[in-house]
């Protein structure tokens, strides 16, 4: 008997730019099962225009992916941004069909897609384990059993009984993480569910599906933290526009990853949309313009650790009488989090809640701050409670570049991610007597 779990066989999915597929009565689909074959007739006559404009609404978020998956192996899916990674677990966990191709899966599975999709927030967290463990497809003779050992993972026992509303977006990831960590499927599906949430809590997860990994389940695992990646997995998929480019150890699939990224000659400093329908975000936020300009030297020339930076965020706010924090985290090429900077002290506009409108927020980044090497900034929108409106996981990257005054005669890479210029006094001292 094969050991292979999941088979994946050129698999493609394509998408309508802007069109939204509603529900369908019974009758409008044997309606459109009647005329299937005239369009197909149609389309073969007028087949080159039918291509055009297919081609013009349409983009293929996946195209021609085939891989197996052998029982037991722990798999990272790595790629930029729009590589098609939540795609494929979408298509993977049967939340969306592919356009082509087929997908054979052996065993349960579980998927931790978007942590706490399925929470009610005017019910408790006692009353949304049950609800969001029905989702996840346990019993709940099952969620009665491992409840206990639920809420202890999670470390919500004192809030337990409060409505998941007046969580913060760490609290309600906790508690989510919780319950779907502890199903019991033999494909474990995990996309970037850790990204919230403090140090110990993300050591805590990762530790858990660890413990998956080694009791002989499957798990494919999607993640910008490329130091996760190595740690976690055995295997690596690295995908780039839809397109799976290599497959092999984990280690060599970050590596080769992380090296054709430093190895562009330009990187996004700049994403611009015009049109709020066409803009990435929610009916809640949406983004105009994410901008990274160096202050202190002209905008074409390269960013350098004396470098200080003005990066400037557009957007508008599609809900009147509301409050929008702004959020950057700053990680370096390897996934590793230098640190966050966010307008805590401006979640209303001029002392009053924000309009609807477009608006502009502005963070100012010192020179001497920023070791030399590629980071990449995360944007998040937060309300005044720190959940989440909308996540732009790769809004710029760019690199900084080491200056040759050094004033010390040596020329290695200084170590860290951050590298201040601080205060020194140094004072000669008398001699003991």
């Amino acid at each position: 008997m094969s050991d292979t779990v999941i088979q994946v066989e050129n698999i493609s999915k394509q998408y309508r730019i802007g069109a939204l597929e509603g529900y369908k009565t019974f009758r409008e689909t044997l309606v459109d099962a009647a005329k299937a074959p005239f369009r197909r007739i149609a389309g073969v006559i007028n087949r080159q225009s039918t291509i055009d404009n297919r081609q013009s609404e349409t983009i293929w978020a996946l195209r021609n992916v085939s891989f197996e998956v052998k029982q037991g192996e722990v798999v990272g899916i790595i790629g930029r941004n729009g590589a098609g990674k939540s795609t494929l677990l979408k298509i993977l966990s049967q939340i969306t069909e592919p356009t082509e191709g087929r997908v054979e899966l052996r065993g349960r599975v579980g998927s931790l897609l978007e942590v706490g999709t399925g929470f009610h927030p005017e019910l408790t967290g006692h009353e949304n384990v049950y609800l969001y463990g029905a989702i996840l497809g346990m019993d709940r003779w099952e969620v009665t059993r491992k409840f206990d050992e639920i809420i202890a993972f999670s470390e919500l026992e004192k809030f337990i009984d409060t409505p998941v509303k007046r969580y913060s977006s760490g609290m309600y990831m906790r508690l989510a993480f919780a319950v779907a960590a502890h199903l019991e499927p033999e494909i474990l599906l995990v996309d970037e569910v850790l990204a919230v949430g403090d140090v110990a809590f993300q050591k805590k997860c990762l530790g858990k599906m660890e413990d998956v990994s080694r009791e002989g389940r499957t798990v494919l695992f999607v993640s910008h933290n490329m130091q996760a990646v190595k740690n976690l997995c055995s295997m690596g998929l690295h995908l780039k526009e839809g397109r799976l480019l290599d497959r092999g150890n984990a280690h060599q699939m970050v590596d080769l990853y992380l090296k054709s990224i430093t190895s562009a000659s330009s990187f996004s400093l700049e994403q611009f949309w015009e049109k709020p329908e066409k803009a990435p975000g929610n009916e809640r936020v949406r983004l105009r313009r994410i901008r990274l300009i160096p202050e202190s030297e002209p905008p074409d020339m390269i960013i350098t650790i004396a470098s200080s930076l003005k990066i400037s965020v557009d957007y508008w706010n599609m809900v009147p009488q509301t409050a929008i924090v702004v959020n950057l985290a700053f990680y370096a090429i390897d996934g590793s989090l230098a640190f966050v900077s966010l307008t805590t002290n401006e979640p209303t506009w001029n002392g009053r809640p924000f309009p609807k409108g477009l608006f502009r927020s502005t963070c100012y980044i010192p020179a001497h701050l920023l070791n030399e090497g590629t980071y990449r900034i995360r944007l998040l929108f937060l309300n005044e409670s720190a959940h989440h409106l909308y996540d732009h996981p790769e809004a710029v990257v760019f690199t900084v570049h080491d200056t040759e005054n050094r004033g010390i005669r040596w020329y290695g890479r200084w170590q860290g991610i951050v590298r201040p210029v601080l205060k020194w006094t140094t004072e000669q001292l008398k001699n003991p007597t």
